[in-house]
């Protein structure tokens, strides 16, 4: 009997194996080479690790799997449609065409059972982190005695690739400081990279630096030894204290006489020859594409119908837990539904016009701890700025190795793995996190902002010191492109408001979004509170842009501005008032907002009919002509900042009420 199933579990390996050739091979684009190599290892996991359920992919408790490799996406897809996944063969044979299921590389909410959508490296690596801080995060919070509701781990195959970028390093740091033991990584270490041979670039002792961090590490000399491999993951589960790190050699393309080993299997099909060669090697008829033996996809389908009993099982327990802890599990039903605590926002607070100056970093983080006790499922943290970026939720402990149920998380200065790890935090449902650092470097987080928006996910980015206005840190501090970069990425909606209360309505508009993340975007200086009374609400913020202060008759010109800019453009409208030139102006917090609207509101805030518009905004002034058209004109940033004080810069660059004035006179 044993020798009966070792030669199916033969069978079903390198059914894998070739059926990813096969798809790289009809669609004449891919890597096959990492799949057929690690048909071993992703055979091990499915049919004897990982706990997932195909016929319900979101199931709360299932293990995360994440492939940090993208490349090697065909091996993922291979093993979703074998194990009963709603993924078809015909979704394998249309990999990578359009409108397929089956992309490039693993893509969030596109194939089924794919929880991240990984493909640039090191991301998935990152992104692994922060599903463990969610799961730590949510045990701490929801777990009793007799109710160990979510126990599950993340396993993430990452490659070569993945060891060399920089987010990687910083994720694992974190990793190793934080104890996330429910970590298990397998690191296909192939010695191939598209150039060649890794040894051209890429020499260190991976396992010295990862044992540094603070990983437990197991190397496993073949793939191929799938008792070695079981035996390395039964190590790592035992680990809860560190994460783990399997070094696992393994030959690329295996199985291909001419390829394998070779830089030319990593990311170009194998070629219809060589398909040929490979199929004899393993015993397959050479004519047959896409050959699935039914033995096969019965053993595979059997693996994976073992879910909806775990699955029932848990259900069950919920239940029970429900009838024990009824207000916590009400509490998680209504977070994992990624729905909101009624009554959340009438904690919001309302600034005063009498009030002092205040920075909007500063309002931010009186928002933030006001709604705080309202929204339990609110965490998040900075890159060692919370002092700085006022994000420190004050009535709450720090998350850490000792205390999962913390609320403030501090990255440290890695604010590129914050980006990352924020992502699996926002794709673990039940939670909703929040990172921030210096508008300057949003640069160091733009991949997972971009991935962020891509998969169509809600993590909130905090960005403070958001202009020339920083002051004296400098021309390397002071942000310029910044803003328009970020307007830039599809499917981000950026938020500059421009005093106290509109702070108020950006975080509640940040926190109901649904389907992509929200950038806010404060500042370090003191601002005046707009009169509420007097310019009506701030809520106009939701809309993206408002009129603010109305022309006195028909108008001659209309003044736009966000952020700390409005303050000096309703100065300059009192000047040009008093001149009698009648000017209207308008917030605009948020383009993306504005642009959401219907073409009524927007003909009411910029009529056709009045061409006559100035932008103003601390900032490159990309972008800005769409709004301000052919007879408008921008007063932004061409340059670099410099380092002085504030009002100093102001007047250097042209940001006073006098210029402002000229530059509108000038239009008329």
């Amino acid at each position: 009997m044993e020798k009966e199933n070792k030669e199916l579990e033969k069978l079903a390996i390198d059914t894998v194996r070739i059926l990813s050739a096969d798809a790289v091979q009809k669609a004449n684009s891919g890597h096959p080479g990492t799949a057929m190599a690690l048909a071993p290892m992703g055979h091990v996991l499915w049919t004897k690790f990982l706990n997932y359920n195909p016929k319900n992919p979101d199931f709360a408790n299932r293990d995360r799997f994440i492939l940090s490799a993208g490349h090697a996406c065909i091996l993922q897809y291979s093993f979703l449609y074998l194990t009963g996944y709603d993924l078809s063969l015909d979704d394998i044979k249309a990999f990578r065409q359009l409108n397929s299921k089956t992309a490039g590389h693993p893509e969030y909410g596109l194939a089924p059972g794919v929880d991240v959508t990984t493909g640039p490296l090191g991301q998935g690596f990152a992104n692994g982190v922060g599903f463990a801080i969610a799961q730590k995060h949510l045990a701490a919070r929801y777990n009793k005695p007799g109710f160990d509701l979510f126990n599950y781990n993340i396993y993430t195959i990452c490659s070569d690739g993945d060891m060399m970028e920089g987010v990687t390093s910083e994720a694992a740091s974190l990793a190793g400081h934080l104890q996330l033991g429910n970590l298990i990584y397998l690191y296909d270490d192939n010695h191939i990279s598209i150039e060649g041979s890794t040894d051209i670039a890429f020499n260190e002792d991976v396992s010295a630096r990862f044992r540094a961090y603070g990983w437990q590490v197991q190397e496993v000399a073949d793939v191929n030894d799938t008792h070695a491999l079981e035996l390395a993951l039964i190590n790592a589960k035992t680990e809860t204290q560190k994460p783990s790190l399997i070094r696992v050699r393994s030959l690329i393309a295996y199985g291909s006489p001419n390829k394998s080993g070779t830089a030319g299997s990593h990311g170009s099909p194998l070629g219809a020859d060589e398909i040929k060669l490979v199929k004899e090697f393993f015993g397959f008829d050479p004519e047959k594409s896409f050959n699935v033996p039914a033995e096969v996809l019965k053993y595979y389908n059997e693996k994976g119908a073992r879910g909806e009993k775990t699955e029932a099982k848990w259900n069950e327990l919920f239940a029970k837990y429900k009838e024990k802890f009824p207000e916590l599990a009400t509490e998680y039903e209504v977070a994992f539904a990624g729905e909101l605590p009624k009554g959340w926002a009438d904690k919001l607070p309302v600034f005063k016009a009498s009030d002092p100056k205040m920075a909007t970093r500063q309002a931010s983080g009186k928002v933030l701890n006001a709604v705080a006790a309202g929204l339990p499922n609110l965490i998040g943290g900075a890159a060692d700025l919370a002092p700085s970026t006022e994000t420190n939720l004050k009535e709450y402990d720090s998350f850490t190795s000792e205390n999962r149920a913390g609320r403030n998380f501090h990255f440290g200065i890695r604010e590129h793995a914050m980006g990352s790890a924020l992502n699996g935090m926002a794709l673990t449902k039940g939670l909703l996190p929040f990172g921030a650092t210096f508008l300057q470097f949003a640069d160091y987080m733009r991949p997972p902002i971009r991935l962020a928006a891509i998969m169509k996910i809600s993590p909130i980015f905090v960005y403070t010191h958001d202009s020339i206005g920083l002051g004296e840190d400098g021309t390397t501090h002071q942000p310029i492109e910044h803003l328009s970069t970020l307007r830039a990425i599809p499917n981000v909606t950026v938020i500059r408001p421009a005093d106290a209360n509109e702070t108020a309505f950006a975080w509640k508009v940040a926190i109901e979004k649904k389907g992509g993340p929200t950038v806010l975007v404060f500042t370090r200086q003191g601002l005046p509170i707009l009169d509420q009374d007097k310019y009506g609400k701030a809520s106009g913020l939701e809309k993206g842009a408002y009129i603010l202060s109305e022309a006195s008759k028909n108008v001659d010109l209309i003044l736009m501005a966000t952020g700390s800019e409005v303050a000096l453009i309703m100065e300059a409208q009192a000047k040009l008032e008093a001149e009698g030139i009648s000017t209207r102006v308008v917030s605009m917090p948020s383009w993306e907002l504005f642009e959401k609207q219907d073409a009524a509101y927007k003909e009411k805030v910029f009529p056709k009919a009045s061409r006559k518009r100035l932008a103003v905004e601390m900032a490159s002034p990309m972008g800005w002509h769409k709004y301000t058209t052919d007879e408008g004109d921008i007063l932004g940033m061409t340059t670099f900042g410099e380092s002085a004080p504030a009002e100093d810069l102001y007047k250097h660059f042209g940001f006073t009420v006098e210029n402002v004035v000229n530059k509108a006179k000038a239009l008329l």
